[in-house]
């Protein structure tokens, strides 16, 4: 796949910078979110290439700079409004160019057209709409696990509608960056039960609207291109429950689900001991990235194909660099691989990422063992579907769950997930049943509430007595197949909900009761249409020269409201390869089945212990900004004799014995001190100023002078302290 949305990122951050500086250096000026967003996808020396003299942090204390121009590259908050105008009030730098991360309020915008030194240094002014952050080359996040209580908490209601418009202009933005003007879809359940399932209709509408108004404002958008024309489907959690709940077995979702990997907000890291029995044995942060190949082309495989291909590729080394290794040892195994690999210091890179890679895999597998997944997901695979291994209605179905639950072995958080996904399957038991699953799963009773809380989601928990039991419609029809062959593979016969909708969206099939359009498309054939050729005439790839060619393969955009899971990712990029589109996968934030239970139990809890961000004190501008600069102190004048002027008090001498107040300069050297430079004034130990002969200035001279001031800016230039 040749487009990444990583690469588009940078490629708009660091042409914006280029195009600005045009071969002059400037001050690049940050504030702490769209440093973030370029520190993403943007290493400093790209930036500094551009001649880029020094990058600043609005926020923190900068020296002033009123000589050199400053690129202003911020996020549109108002306390960042509140810093510029600061800056322009005590014209830091000479000249300024505002570009913002995201479209700015009218209102703020007001307050910078109305300010007269505004119109004074501002010397250029622009939005880019790259307010989110690209993880994978089509996996896009907004870095907000909050979006998920304020999309679904009851309590929640008075913060959705800016959320969702804030939402919008995120999606908008990654439309843009994509050069993308897309028909724009959206998920409608078929039967709703819960207040969020107008959530998706609301949001598209939203989006439909941002970017309508993008076009009207910019003449050049859509750029011109040869690919048919691209679609963003609008959904939200609640289209797929099971998804967060059901273990998966590719590598990435594996890991993330059974393995202690820190997904911060800025990196991926799991810890490990590297060199292990070596005297260079040390515990390391390792982090999981997009430049790592071993983690890129193993991500989505099946554990089992995972751990058979790093064998594989280990092997192929060793037979490569036969010195390494004896006939005698055994390369049939992990931790015998591993063995190896710490003996290779001339490898250290390849070494690590394997080392990596082969203790998360040994790891994950530990896990699985132990805590009898196996017979877990068995049983997990038919409650998600539906039809056990041979596709047929299953039988018995609760004395499997019961048993399970009863077995010490079984994690609680797993014995949750279980109960949860056995309700979904059978739409909902009656309040006992529920309290009877706990019991048996030996969980508290506050985990009742945490399986009531998914009928804030569209999931049906509970049901009467005597009502008839109606199986949960499913979104798409279960598909008939032939028995499982492989025993391995029929423990991941699920998958997501999403796979389905894409498939039929590449075929043009996707139903459109459930999933309509904004604008419907006036002919209700084109979709089909638009599957065998291009919408658009063929022209130069929009922003010129110098970008990458791509392929003139159709995008696809879909954003998961309230978080979206490894499995839907893995999908994306599935059927991205498999129907020659590309598929990006946009969302608020990543879940992991841990991060999912615990925000779901998280909806019956006061609101104010969520402490949401929405709801917390405004930011303000550091006051440091606005302090005037001191004023120089007057110098004393002096009588005769060292005594002060009239008016004016004595110095205080400090006390016998005790420290000055300030370092002292040796006495010998004050009366030759020269305070001005050559031919500056010179001072004798009374104080008095004496003129001193200025010498003319010969061609020696100022050569000498040039080169000290080329040096001078040399060093500020690189960020040398003087």
């Amino acid at each position: 796949m040749g487009v990444s949305a990583i690469q588009e990122q940078h490629d708009i951050l660091v042409d914006t910078i280029k195009n600005i500086t045009k071969g002059d250096w400037k001050v690049l000026v940050l504030d702490e979110t769209s440093k973030k967003i370029v520190d993403n996808v943007v290493k400093e020396d790209d930036i500094l290439n551009q001649n880029i003299a020094n990058i600043e942090r609005i926020e923190e204390k900068r020296d002033m700079n009123p000589t050199m121009d400053a690129i202003y590259l911020l996020s549109p908050q108002p306390h960042i409004v509140d810093c510029v105008l600061a800056d322009f009030e005590r014209r830091r730098y000479r000249r300024a160019y505002l570009v913002w991360i995201g479209v700015l309020d009218p209102q703020l915008r007001r307050r910078i057209d109305s300010s007269p030194l505004a119109q004074q240094l501002l010397a250029g002014f622009e939005t880019l709409t790259i307010d989110f952050y690209p993880r994978e080359s089509h996996l896009i996040t907004f870095r907000d696990p909050w979006s998920f209580p304020i999309l679904y908490h009851p309590a929640c209601n008075h913060l959705v509608r800016e959320h969702m418009q804030t939402l919008a202009q995120k999606i908008t933005g990654i439309c843009v960056s994509l050069g993308e003007y897309p028909k724009v879809r959206f998920y409608k359940p078929r039967a709703p039960i819960h207040e969020a399932s107008v959530l998706c209709g609301h949001l598209a509408r939203f989006v439909q609207e941002e970017l309508d108004q993008y076009a009207q404002w910019n003449p050049n958008f859509p750029p011109p291109t040869s690919r048919p024309q691209g679609v963003l489907v609008i959904t939200d959690r609640s289209m797929d429950l099971m998804a967060p709940l059901v273990h998966e077995f590719t590598y990435q979702a594996m890991a993330h689900d059974l393995l202690p990997i820190k997904d911060g907000p800025e990196k991926v890291t799991f810890h490990m001991k590297i060199n292990e029995g070596t005297p260079a044995e040390e515990e390391k942060d390792m982090e999981l990235h997009e430049k790592d190949k071993v983690w890129v082309d193993n991500r989505h495989r099946h554990m089992k194909d995972t751990i058979d291909k790093l064998m594989d590729d280990f092997n192929k080394f060793i037979n490569q660099n036969p010195n390494f290794t004896n006939e005698n040892q055994n390369t049939t195994s992990l931790n015998a691989i591993k063995d190896m690999l710490a003996g290779l210091p001339q490898f250290q890179e390849m070494k690590e990422a394997y080392s990596l890679h082969l203790t998360m895999a040994q790891e994950a597998m530990n896990v699985f063992e132990r805590h009898k997944l196996p017979d877990i997901a068995s049983v997990e695979q038919t409650l998600a579907t539906g039809v056990d291994e041979d596709f047929k209605k299953p039988k018995n179905i609760l004395e499997q769950v019961v048993r399970l639950l009863d077995d010490e072995a079984i994690s609680h958080a797993d014995r949750l997930r279980l109960v949860m996904t056995y309700i979904l399957y059978r739409g909902g038991v009656i309040p006992e049943d529920v309290r009877r699953l706990l019991a048996h799963a030996s969980l508290p009773p506050s985990d009742d509430e945490a399986v009531n809380n998914l009928e804030l989601l569209g999931g049906r928990t509970l049901k009467a007595l005597k009502e008839p039991r109606t199986p949960p419609q499913p979104v798409f029809q279960q598909e008939r197949r032939n028995s499982v062959v492989n025993e391995e593979y029929a423990l991941s016969r699920f998958e997501p909900t999403l796979k389905r909708l894409l498939e039929d969206l590449c075929r043009g099939a996707l139903d459109t009761t459930v999933f309509p359009y904004v604008k419907p498309p006036m002919d209700p054939n084109e979709d089909a249409a638009s599957m065998q050729g291009s919408l658009r005439t063929a022209a130069p790839r929009w922003a010129g020269a110098g970008r990458r060619v791509v392929e003139n393969r159709q995008r696809i955009i879909v954003f998961v409201a309230g978080g979206a899971t490894y499995s839907e990712a893995r999908t994306c990029y599935e059927v991205s390869a498999s129907r020659g589109r590309d598929v990006f996968l946009a969302t608020s934030h990543m879940l992991t089945p841990a991060l999912f239970l615990r925000q779901v139990r998280d909806l019956s809890v006061d609101k104010r212990r969520l402490d949401l961000p929405q709801e917390r004190p405004k930011p303000k501008a550091p006051a440091h900004l606005f302090e005037r600069p001191a004023p120089p102190r007057p110098q004393q004048q002096q009588m005769p004799g060292g005594m002060p002027a009239p008016g004016q008090r004595r110095p205080v001498p400090p006390p016998a014995g005790g420290i000055p107040s300030g370092p002292r300069l040796p006495t010998a050297a004050m009366g030759n001190l020269n305070l001005g430079g050559p031919g500056g004034p010179s001072r004798p130990a009374n104080g008095t100023p004496v003129p001193a002969p200025v010498p003319a200035a010969g061609p020696h001279k100022l050569e000498k002078e040039k080169d000290k001031e080329k040096e001078h800016k040399k060093k500020r230039f690189f960020g040398i302290k003087k």
